[in-house]
């Protein structure tokens, strides 16, 4: 049995999730958490594309942003929350598709610095194309009163 920092990591992951309300108000949702790998899916909305009829780029950042952030989380202790401080996005294709999925990866946990890599999808009815990818560097926060959860 593997000893993670919170057990209960799945649980604090969705919790913080349903703050979020720039999720909320894109339409997203988080659809699988596991140690160290988050999955947020969202449907195509007219109102989030740029000016092509594409997903906006900013959405698709942060989408992405999030399910980085969410995958570093998860290897927090309890008492930990999570900020992104840094992050590099590649646009690969055009966001064309009925529903997007962002799935972030920790690629090196650590005690107060995490990297992550997310990948961004665009599904169609029969297949799903890479977008984007992003590199993210996360912090541990511990300690403040204005980050929680």
């Amino acid at each position: 049995m593997t000893n993670y920092p919170d057990p209960d990591f799945e649980g604090r992951v969705r919790r913080s999730f349903a703050l979020q309300k720039a999720m909320t108000t894109v339409g997203a949702e988080l659809t699988s958490v596991a140690y160290g790998t988050v999955e947020i899916e969202m449907p195509f909305a007219e109102q989030l594309t740029q000016q092509h009829g594409f997903l906006h780029a900013g959405i698709i950042s942060t989408a992405l942003d999030s399910a980085c952030g969410y995958a570093g989380f998860t290897t927090m202790p309890a008492d930990a929350s999570v900020l992104t401080i840094e992050f590099k996005v590649n646009l690969l294709a055009p966001g064309r598709g009925e529903r997007f999925l962002f799935r972030g990866e920790v690629t090196k946990p650590g005690r107060t610095i995490i990297v992550a890599d997310g990948r961004a999808y665009a599904m169609g009815e029969s297949e799903s194309k890479l977008i984007a990818t992003m590199t993210a560097t996360l912090m541990t926060v511990r300690g403040r009163d204005d980050v929680k959860e």
